[in-house]
């Protein structure tokens, strides 16, 4: 593809050949000739100096008499639309029709356009939406309601109940309104709390592999529209997220959180229950979130604080060893003091 119809296509400013044919997309590291790379981070600045690529994106002009630039104020946005210019979306591959082993009850209802693969079972009353892609081992439960233009994975499992709104994408090994964890003891018994709610996935959500989201015990627990899910990610019953979150991997919500709008939770934080998440916080790696947080701030450490509250906790934590050093001279000296005073008396 000539890098002029890439400049279009993404809207970026073609400064340089743009008869230039680009065959492939590459790190900057690794790119070669006929190679169109990208820059979104300003640390690997410096590899404009030795990259072969053809092509790079960036978010300003430079001056260079060897390299062809895109300019975008967004470099990152841009190289995800050349990645669709090159590369298959996934289950493109995939062609409408039922594989022959598939299990589909008989009241069951498949919208046209519907890909079902080997071995996937369809529940009683189950609503399939037109052009949705199931894959492989999957298993979806009694009056399950799935949207348009879905992927289900490879043994992806929906239990009996759940929605799934349109464009929604889910990874390998995920469990869909798998039980919440309640239980109530009695006379030194755990006895299990039925967890008779659903899960209700909104529209253009993605869940990466091996995720849990439990189902409400009452009511819904609600994945909001346009949210992204990592691998390894815990979501407890009754959890509620907004509009576009960014939940990384390895996070866990317990049970009747609420998150606001375009939330980002990174890896390995943690959230006790029966809080709220205000809009657009952003809560950094292995946190662990004890009450509710505003929105808009950023926080980190365990119990989560305010960033820069954090930062100032650390640094004098790191100085703890000097600290104490410089206290124990205090303290000799001040010893030396009283018995000078005493022997003066």
């Amino acid at each position: 593809m000539k890098l002029s119809e890439i400049a279009e296509k993404t809207g970026a400013t073609l400064i340089g050949d743009g008869s230039a044919e680009i065959l492939r997309v590459s790190t900057i590291e690794q790119a070669g000739i006929g190679d169109l790379t990208f820059i979104a981070n300003p640390r690997y600045n410096h590899f404009l100096e030795s990259t072969q690529a053809t092509a790079v994106i960036l978010n300003k002009a430079i001056e260079t008499s060897r390299l062809n630039l895109l300019v975008h104020p967004d470099p990152y946005y841009a190289f995800s639309v050349v990645l669709t210019l090159f590369y298959p979306k996934p289950g493109s591959h995939l062609k409408s029709g039922i594989a022959a082993n598939a299990v589909i009850a008989p009241t069951a209802a498949i919208g046209a356009n519907v890909h079902v693969g080997n071995f996937v079972e369809i529940g009683e009353g189950a609503v399939i939406g037109d052009g949705t892609k199931i894959m492989k081992g999957c298993t979806i439960g009694a009056g399950v309601m799935i949207g348009k233009d879905c992927l289900l994975h490879p043994n992806v499992t929906i239990y009996d109940g759940c929605l799934l709104g349109n464009h929604v994408a889910i990874h390998s090994g995920t469990v869909i309104g798998s039980d919440g964890f309640g239980y109530a003891i009695h006379d030194g018994i755990h006895h299990k709390i039925l967890q008779v709610g659903i899960v209700r996935i909104e529209d253009n959500v993605e869940i990466g592999s091996n995720c849990s989201i439990d189902r409400a015990a009452l009511n819904e627990t609600v994945i909001g529209e346009g949210t992204k899910i990592d691998n390894l990610v815990q979501i407890a019953h009754n959890v509620k997220t907004g509009k576009r979150c960014i939940i990384v991997a390895q996070v866990g919500i317990s049970g009747s959180t609420i998150l606001g709008e375009y939330v980002t939770l990174a890896g390995q934080v943690g959230v006790v229950g029966h809080i709220e998440i205000g809009d657009r916080a952003i809560v950094i790696a292995q946190a662990g979130v004890p009450k509710s947080l505003e929105g808009g701030k950023i926080y980190a450490g365990s119990p989560a604080r305010e960033f820069m509250e954090f930062k100032k906790t650390e640094a004098q934590i790191h100085r703890l060893p000097q600290r104490l050093e410089q206290l124990k001279k205090l303290e000799a000296e001040i010893a030396e003091i009283r018995i000078k005073l005493e022997t003066t008396d």
